[in-house]
């Protein structure tokens, strides 16, 4: 099979590495929600040899994703398990870290609400989970372009962009920590469980 490829990812993958390397820098293994094509889980894991990288995701997906790990033949990087919030139960492991990227506004609002709330709880105290994607922010977007997208999206049946401040109140025990900036108008928020 040709592996799936993302131009978005690609573009992404650096900007979003740096920031793994300090937030994971104490974790020892990541779950991945949503790896989508695989291409972040193979070159994250690359870069971050002292993580066993988790990938997950909802089974259509997992041919394009096995693809990728097939491909790296990298010992910390496993095969995707099953996993569509609000469907399958959170994926067991001795997870400490969790990273999702752009997932948050393709999800209706209650399964992220749950994608919030099962991160909390599954998380040890001081685990860390970095979301990455586009966020709004007490009701603003960021810019023009964002407030398109988000309006695209809510037309074709996806949840649209969550507030941070909808987040927050979703996930008590996850301590905001960090709230970066990122290309293309994204955001990395990095959680912390306390």
């Amino acid at each position: 099979m040709d592996k799936p490829f993302s131009q978005a990812c690609e573009n992404n993958k650096r900007p979003i590495l740096d920031v793994l390397k300090r937030a994971f820098a104490n974790s020892k293994q990541v779950l991945e929600i949503g790896s989508g094509t695989g291409q972040h889980a193979s070159y994250f894991s690359a870069h971050l040899p002292h993580l066993l990288w988790q990938t997950s995701d909802q089974v259509h997906y997992h041919d394009g994703i096995n693809a990728w790990v097939s491909e790296s033949s990298l010992p910390n990087l496993s095969k995707p398990i099953a996993y569509t919030v609000g469907v399958d139960s959170f994926p067991e492991g001795s997870f400490d870290g969790v990273f999702s990227a752009n997932t948050a506004h393709i999800m209706q609002k209650d399964e992220v609400e749950l994608l919030m709330k099962s991160v909390m709880n599954h998380l040890p105290k001081g685990g860390v989970f970095c979301q990455y994607g586009p966020f709004t922010q007490a009701g603003a977007f960021s810019s023009a372009s964002n407030e398109e997208f988000h309006k695209s999206l809510v037309e074709r049946g996806y949840g649209g962009y969550r507030d941070i401040d909808d987040l927050l109140s979703w996930a008590p025990n996850l301590t905001l920590s960090e709230q970066i900036s990122m290309p293309a108008n994204n955001m990395m928020l990095v959680w912390t469980k306390s």
